[in-house]
Parts: structure tokens; sequence; C-alpha cells
């Protein structure tokens, strides 16, 4: 820990066993707790276990208990560790935005060497466990997935390109087939089109937030699409992105490898998504692209972005249970 963390625990180590060292103690406990936590992204993560674990609940083999929740905590373990490898390397950036500053080490809670050896630490044993409860092939994708946001997303594109999130995206769109091959071993269609939604869903889902915060991703000198290309080209590259993704949500439906009740419901939240998306681009803005509402659409359709991909996912769950009661 930093100097900051080491003094705190010497205060706590320092303190008085009666009720008011009790509950000092016991605070400074869980804001301990609290920022080790904040350094796996606890945000990120439950949307990555999440869609983890829609690849497993679908899969057309029966899982048992045991190994579902192996595989839960391995993708969640790998999560986590790419967020707290990440936050160790943009650690400098992070104290330049005001969304990041507080993270725990910039705000110097959390040193930088613990935070990276808490991140290999736990990037080695999510994949040996899924090794040890799965497969090899189901280990190797989750090594690919936390390699990929580290090295090609955080280090490479995220401060030379504004396509980082485009390319990096896919980092964040291999938990469902993780969690597929880790029940069937292999991999097939309906996995592989997931990924291809979530692929297609993360740049949308970011550029919406870019557009309210860019002036953060200014000051920290990102090249992320709204800083370098302006706010009217990434309104039209949110558009273009939900464009591509409503076929491409529907693929599963089309090509028989999920039911009516998954048709519906991507059909619906597409079409919604389009509409959101049409919003922000008719964001009314001032000469230099600024939004003149405050980034409102912006704000709402990333908000919507959230919702779409959750109930999306667990529309197809549905499906999926629905069929095998009916079949």
């Amino acid at each position: 820990m930093s100097s900051t963390s080491g003094s705190s625990t010497h205060r706590h180590m320092s303190v008085p066993l009666g009720g008011d060292g009790v509950v000092v103690a016991d605070a400074l406990l869980r804001g301990a707790a609290r920022d080790w936590i904040a350094l796996l992204k606890p945000g990120v993560m439950s949307l990555v276990v999440f869609s983890g674990a829609v690849g497993l609940l679908v899969a057309p083999v029966p899982v048992k208990p045991i190994l579902a929740i192996a595989v839960i905590l391995s993708i969640a373990a790998g999560a986590g560790a790419a967020g707290a490898i990440n936050m160790w390397y943009d650690r400098d950036i992070d104290a330049l935005m005001a969304r990041t500053s507080n993270r725990p080490i910039p705000a110097g809670r959390i040193s930088a060497g613990g935070a990276l050896g808490f991140g290999v630490s736990l990037a080695i044993l999510s994949v040996l466990v899924l090794w040890l409860a799965s497969n090899a092939l189901a280990a190797s994708i989750l090594v690919i997935s936390i390699s990929f946001y580290v090295f090609v997303y955080t280090i490479w594109l995220k401060r030379r390109t504004p396509h980082n999130i485009v390319i990096g995206g896919a980092a964040g769109a291999f938990p469902p087939l993780i969690g597929w091959v880790a029940a069937t071993g292999s991999v097939s269609t309906l996995p592989l089109l997931l990924f291809a939604i979530v692929f297609l869903w993360t740049p949308p889902h970011f550029w919406a937030l870019a557009l309210f915060t860019s002036s953060d991703y200014e000051r920290a000198r990102i090249p992320m699409l709204p800083v370098v290309k302006g706010a009217r080209r990434t309104r039209e590259s949110v558009l273009f992105y939900t464009l591509w993704l409503l076929p491409v949500s529907l693929l599963p439906y089309i090509l028989g490898l999920a039911g009516p009740i998954y048709g519906g419901v991507a059909l619906a939240l597409g079409l919604m998504f389009v509409w959101y998306a049409i919003r922000v681009l008719c964001d009314h803005q001032d000469i230099s692209g600024a939004s003149l509402t405050r980034d409102a659409p912006a704000k709402a359709a990333f908000r919507y972005s959230l919702l779409y991909l959750f109930v999306l996912f667990a529309g197809l769950v549905l499906d999926h249970w629905w069929g095998a009661l009916l079949g």
C-alpha cells in the first residue's frame, strides 16, 4: 500500500480497544476493503459476469452448480484482474480526469505496486481455477480476454487512436464465449454471435459516455473520438454502430438458434436503441459541435445501452428455458 494506507494502518494498530476505537478500526477496514474492491471495477465486472453466465445458461448441456460457481468466479476474477492492471497503468491519466481522480491509486490510498501485484496474482488464479474446473480451451480464451484488455486496449490502443474502443471492445465480448466453452468444451455459432453483439454494442455505449465526458479525455490527452474527430462525427458513429447492432442482434432468431421470445425482445430493444441514437445525432449543437443541451440525449443513450444488453441477454435465457420446457 501507499504511505497513506500505511499510516492509516498504523493509526488503526494504535487505537485503544474502547467503543470509539472499535468504530474507528471498523471504518478503516471497511474503507480499505472498498478501495481494493474498487480496483476490480465492480460496475464493469457485473456486466462481464452476467454475460458469462448467459453463455453457461444457454449452452446445450446441463451444468453442475459447482462448475457454474467456479466458472462465474473465474470470469469475475479475470475481469477484476484486468481492471486492476488497467488502473495501475492508467494511474497518471486517471489523476487528471474528474471522473477517475478519486480512484484508489491516484488518490494515494493504494500503491501502484500493490495494485499491479494484486491484479497479476488474481489473473493467474482466475485462469488456473477455470482450467481445473472446466477445460483448457475456456482457460485459454480467458487468457486472451485479459491479455487483450491489458496489452491491446490499455497499453497499445487507448492513448494512440480514436478507434481504441472499437478494437479494444473485443476484450469485453469474450465472457459469453468463455461460459459456453466452459460448459461444452467447444465453440459454436451462438456464442460467436453473442461475441459479435457485445463487440458492436461497445462503441455506441462508450461513445455516448465520451460525448458528455470529452473534457476529461481532452485534459488527459486521450484520443477518444469526440476529442479527435469532434462531437458531430461521434454522434454519427453512435448511430452507425447501433444500426449495425440491430440486424446482428436478430441473427440468433433468424438462424433458428433462438426462439420468438428472444426475437421479439431483440427487435423491440434494437429499435429503441436506434431511436436513442437518432436523438443523440439530432442533439442541438453550436458551430463547434458542442452540445447545447449538456448532452442529455447522450446521457440517456448511455443509460439505455446498459439496460439494453442486460435485457437482451435475459431475453435469450428466458427463451432458452421456455424452449426447453416446451421441448
